[in-house]
């Protein structure tokens, strides 16, 4: 994809994440119910997240071009492959008092909480959840999977909460907010990014520090509905890659004479999976000749596929696409050496192939019936070696990374203001909230057929 083309498609999602910022704007100035007021701040908070983020990757977009056009930055980097990064069975351990969890003593102290995880400019939000002393962790069932992800990723989790243990004394909207509603629905595209730019600016948007989380972007001055705060965060990156459940320190961001404070122990427990797209799709595919370095004289036709971390030879295209077992295989690993030969009279140019294993080293030689199709195998085994070395614990073998099953269904979100506006009830005669406009109707419609 060109940077024109990536430009492109960034303006487009800045543009609908704005769509989506002003819906739950409106959605939270119309909730009458504390349950539907935490979803929308919810939701506004990871579109501002959302919107910051995408904002600072045009700008890398943007600077990446400058660089092309002056000459700093040439096409032809070999940069690693891509992947993709799953976290699921994320848990947070809670440390009561014993005279709070044992002997259910002291004021009951209640929050919501979700977890806003981001890598790159993909964001992703969790349920929520409601936490108090009858809990011992913090339980988030959702399976995250972030695509396309370099193997110098930063994936940052964040824990916000909100006191919910208040009054919620939430009306519908007044006058002044009716026609704040109704105003900005006829905005262009450009305006809305402009007013996007502004607002981060007020915010103090200018870190764009890769993997920043950003401070949430209020409409206006006085922000309305319950407040989300940040609890604590931590950072993982592909050295905390391992299969099966494991502990990572967490960084608390709030004091105990917080009121969205909850005693934290200190740790997350998560899945952290990755799979390099060179570990799970075959690389590159052809006919080549191949011998052992010590018998110079035996050379044999082979249909060849590179894959994971060997090259797999096969006696015909059939076994090949039949998947049998291959007659030889040649190892590739991280520390593999490849390299070309002169020309020879006879066979011409010989990629060699040295792999290190258990103490001695596996040599192949390798070739083809052509100098083109030499080069392209190769410049493709070079850089597939290169993913392996980037990739690194990633590659020993193929993490499996269980696919998120469809969405549960919230409590908190099943009586959304939505469905008590739009969807029809044959329980109650009047709407939740009376004489809302048609064109806020349509909006909340757009906004949650939208998310």
């Amino acid at each position: 994809m060109t940077d024109e083309t990536q430009e492109d498609d960034v303006l487009q999602q800045i543009e609908r994440e704005v769509r989506m910022r002003e819906g739950a704007y409106k959605l939270l100035a119309a909730c009458s119910n504390r349950d539907q007021a935490l979803e929308a701040s919810k939701s506004l908070l990871t579109c501002n997240t959302r919107v910051l983020a995408l904002l600072s990757q045009l700008q890398k977009i943007r600077r990446a071009q400058i660089l092309q056009r002056v000459g700093s930055r040439t096409s032809e980097d070999v940069l690693p492959c891509t992947g993709r990064v799953s976290l699921s069975d994320l848990r947070i351990p809670l440390l009561w008092k014993d005279s709070e969890y044992f002997k259910n003593k002291g004021e009951l102290h209640r929050c919501a909480v979700f977890c806003l995880l981001q890598c790159g400019a993909d964001i992703h939000d969790s349920d929520l959840v409601m936490v108090d002393r009858t809990l011992t962790d913090i339980c988030f069932e959702d399976t995250i999977i972030f695509n396309n992800v370099g193997p110098d990723f930063r994936l940052r989790v964040e824990l916000y909460s909100s006191c919910t243990v208040e009054d919620f004394s939430w009306g519908g909207p007044s006058p002044r907010k009716i026609s704040f509603l109704g105003g900005s629905l006829g905005r262009s595209s450009s305006k809305k990014i402009r007013s996007a730019l502004e607002s981060a600016a007020a915010c103090g948007g200018g870190d764009v520090r890769p993997g920043h989380m950003y401070p949430p972007l209020p409409f206006h001055n006085s922000a309305l509905g319950p407040k989300f705060n940040l609890l604590a965060h931590t950072t993982l990156r592909i050295e905390h890659v391992r299969e099966g459940f494991k502990t990572h320190d967490l960084m608390l961001s709030a004091t105990e004479d917080c009121p969205y404070w909850l005693p934290l122990f200190g740790s997350i427990c998560c899945r952290l999976i990755a799979q390099p797209v060179c570990m799970i799709q075959p690389v590159i595919s052809g006919q080549l000749q191949v011998k052992p370095e010590e018998d110079s004289d035996d050379w044999e036709d082979f249909e060849c596929v590179l894959k994971g971390q060997n090259l797999l030879c096969y006696q015909t295209e059939e076994e090949l696409e039949c998947e049998d077992k291959p007659l030889v295989v040649i190892p590739i690993r991280k520390d593999t050496r490849v390299g070309v030969s002169e020309a020879e009279p006879v066979h011409g140019q010989h990629i060699f192939i040295s792999t290190p294993l258990q103490g001695n080293n596996i040599n192949y030689t390798v070739t083809s019936c052509s100098t083109d199709n030499i080069q392209r195998w190769n410049k493709t085994l070079q850089q597939h070696v290169c993913n392996l070395r980037h990739w690194k614990q990633c590659c020993d073998h193929v993490m499996k990374i269980e696919m998120p099953s469809s969405k549960k269904s919230n409590p908190l979100k099943q009586g959304s203001l939505y469905h008590e506006i739009v969807t029809p009830s044959p329980a109650r005669e009047n709407p939740a909230v009376p004489d809302l406009s048609d064109e806020i109707r349509s909006s909340l419609s757009s906004y949650y057929k939208e998310r």
